[in-house]
Parts: structure tokens; sequence; C-alpha cells
């Protein structure tokens, strides 16, 4: 009689331990949103009134190891207003993985800066999230007068698009995290 007890009693806890490994639990971790790879930046610049366009490039297909990314800059033409279109990639997928179709997807979630140190170069944004924010995978760059100096184009992640400047393009203010910033050499004659 106590052996059929102890059996009875050795089932149940093996039944009960088996259900409670199946349940589960609330402290399970949440695995975040991986960051997405970005071995290529292009920022394609066509003249509004037509003429060659002009790829600013950068490309590191061995991210942060120890070859040195290649960054390609360009010579512009002053006076005039250039299309632009930004282009992300991760070419370490085949065939590679367009990650701009991801930032536009969350569009509320990304913006890009424009910081030019060459005077006379202007940039707006002509593309917005749901929200009405600029993502800035589209914008509009203006040369005046020639001159040389640099474009830092930064892409955050999360930044405060309601803070002060923001909207307007000003990074100071931005916060999140940074998932590129590449700065190309200008050359505006």
């Amino acid at each position: 009689m106590m052996k059929k007890f102890n059996k009875i009693v050795i089932s149940g806890l093996v039944i009960l331990s088996v259900l409670a490994s199946c349940k589960k639990e609330k402290d399970d971790p949440i695995i975040p949103n991986e960051e997405e790879v970005i071995t290529t930046l292009n920022y394609t610049l066509t003249p509004t009134g037509g003429g060659t366009a002009i790829v600013l490039s950068f490309q590191d297909l061995d991210g942060d190891g120890g070859s040195a990314p290649t960054i390609t800059g360009g010579a512009l033409d002053s006076n005039t207003t250039y299309t632009g279109v930004l282009e992300l990639l991760n070419e370490i997928e085949s065939p590679a993985e367009d990650i701009t179709l991801e930032v536009s997807a969350e569009g509320d979630e990304h913006q890009f800066f424009f910081e030019p140190s060459a005077t006379d170069v202007t940039i707006a944004y002509t593309d917005m999230d749901a929200n009405g924010d600029p993502i800035g995978i589209t914008s509009t760059l203006t040369t005046n007068s020639t001159n040389t100096g640099t474009l830092k184009i930064t892409l955050r992640h999360e930044p405060a698009k309601s803070a002060t400047g923001v909207s307007s393009g000003d990074i100071t203010n931005a916060g999140g995290e940074t998932d590129i910033e590449v700065t190309f050499n200008l050359d505006v004659q």
C-alpha cells in the first residue's frame, strides 16, 4: 500500500514538474531589434536641370575589421540645386540587402542629418515619416559660390524628433544612437 502511495506521489510530482517547465516564464527576456549592418552608403546627387549625377560613396565591406573603408567625395557645380537620394546596403549578404527599405519602413525611428562645412551649401529634407517629421532618404542640396569643405552624413536611430531644431536637421539635441556616420570631401566649382 505504501509503495502504491509513493508511486502516485512521485508520478504526480513528475507531471507537475513537466507542466511547470512548459509554462512560459514572465521574466523571459525580450529580444531587442538587432541593429542593421551597413557596409555601404551612397548619396547620389543629380542636377535638377539635367546633367551627370555625382555619387558620394562610403564602402566598408569588413565592417570594424582591419581594412580601411573606401570613401569617395565629389565635385559639385556652383549655383546648382541637386536632387539627393541616399542608399544604404549590407553587402556582406549575397545578394546585397537594401537597408534603405528598412529605414524607410521605420521612418519614425530614423533620421539622417547633414552637416556641411562648405559654406554656401544647404540641404533640405524632401521626405517625411508618418508623423510629418523628416527622414532624409531624399533631399535637395543647393550650392552657391565656389568653395571646398566636407559633408558629414549621420543616420540616427530613435532620435528625439520633437526636440528643438531636430526637424530642421540640427543634430545637437537629437539623441538616439548613431547607425552610421560618414564625412565626405566636397569641392564646389
